[in-house]
């Protein structure tokens, strides 16, 4: 084990103590959420990283979803041409790539897995899993039935796993709620999964596999967090009752898939349009904070960059370094933290990526 490896380690029990920090009720702690939170993430990564069946298994997710990705392209090449050709490449006409367009390459692919996703859903193959690990955190963490099922929806779709348990959502306490919130925060949907792994492929080869396991991992690092921030105080009403998973069975496999595809056009549509929304605004912002901050620099000497990108990777540099990131590239990952919690995934993930092609960030 590497030192960055035990710091990492470490690191868990640090965030951890920061959520209790900032907990509610310092008094209130659930040792077996606690306990049980952090032995299942250990547990995971184990199986993963240590024991070599558990490795076998991720080279073959990271394959698997290589392959998916490889299919999912397949739309996006026939309506876009060549401008849906990833760098490098060639097409079947003997076409050459015009270059990397996050637009035509990798947020189309948001569709594909919306489509695919309404199909396992009508299989009764999503569900089936989804209950499975809600039946895994019930029974082992006991918490709420209808938190449980959010949280392990969660691992597989993104902000819509609430809608699994949308009969349950009126009659929850303050800490059912923000275990949802911060689950739909902490882990990575499907839909988008996709694109992320085309993001980051060159530079990080078994990325597929590693945003999979991470999932898996954050997802009862979310239940922890959420648990300490607000802890439990009152009595959910699905205390250790298995729930099940509520969804609008379609008529048929194809209405599944068309009106999947139609989700998915919809959540291509707002990250599109809040990409564009957000990126003006943070460059008016940083305008402003460019002119000010060129004032103090020259009143008082200093020699400070002056961005909101770069004012929040201050704020998340103690924590990078706590994750077990050197410190050679503490400040440019903690940068890119920064830009993820106003810019969402998709841009940080972007720049990171662009900072491991310069070498500004080694490949792990």
């Amino acid at each position: 084990m590497s030192v960055y490896n035990l710091v990492s380690f470490l690191g868990l029990f640090v965030l951890a103590g920061m959520a209790w920090l900032f907990s509610t009720d310092r008094k209130v702690v659930n040792w077996r959420v606690l306990g049980w939170g952090v032995g299942l993430q250990l547990l995971v990564a184990f199986f993963i990283f240590v024991v070599p069946a558990g490795t076998r298994v991720f080279l073959w997710v990271n394959t698997a979803v290589a392959a998916l990705l490889d299919t999912a392209t397949a739309g996006t090449k026939f309506v876009f041409g060549r401008l849906a050709l990833p760098p490098g490449t060639v097409g079947e006409a003997g076409e050459t790539s015009l270059g990397y367009f996050l637009a035509f390459q990798g947020l189309p692919t948001i569709i594909f897995f919306a489509a695919l996703l309404g199909a396992l859903y009508y299989l009764g193959i999503m569900p089936f899993f989804v209950r499975l690990f809600a039946r895994v955190f019930t029974k082992l963490m006991r918490i709420s039935g209808a938190e449980a099922l959010s949280v392990s929806a969660n691992i597989f779709v993104g902000v819509e796993s609430a809608l699994v348990v949308r009969p349950h959502l009126k009659d929850m306490t303050r800490s059912e709620l923000c275990t949802i919130i911060t689950a739909g925060m902490g882990t990575i949907a499907s839909t988008v999964l996709a694109l992320y792994v085309m993001t980051l492929q060159k530079q990080i080869p078994t990325i597929a596999g590693h945003l999979v396991s991470a999932s898996f991992i954050s997802a009862p690092a979310c239940i922890v967090m959420a648990k300490l921030l607000l802890p439990e105080t009152e009595k959910p009403l699905t205390l250790g009752v298995d729930v099940k998973p509520h969804y609008d069975r379609e008529d048929n496999l194809i209405m599944a898939v068309i009106n999947g595809a139609g989700e998915g056009l919809k959540l291509l549509g707002g990250i599109i349009t809040l990409l564009i929304a957000f990126l003006g605004l943070l460059a008016l912002v940083n305008l402003g904070l460019g002119w000010a901050g060129g004032l103090a620099n020259g009143l008082f000497g200093w020699h400070v960059k002056w961005s909101l990108e770069a004012l929040l990777g201050y704020v998340f540099y103690p924590f990078t370094l706590a994750m077990g990131v050197p410190p050679s590239d503490a400040t440019a990952v903690a940068k890119v933290l920064g830009e993820r919690t106003i810019l969402t995934e998709v841009f940080s993930y972007k720049h990171l990526a662009d900072l491991m092609a310069a070498g500004a960030i080694r490949d792990p």
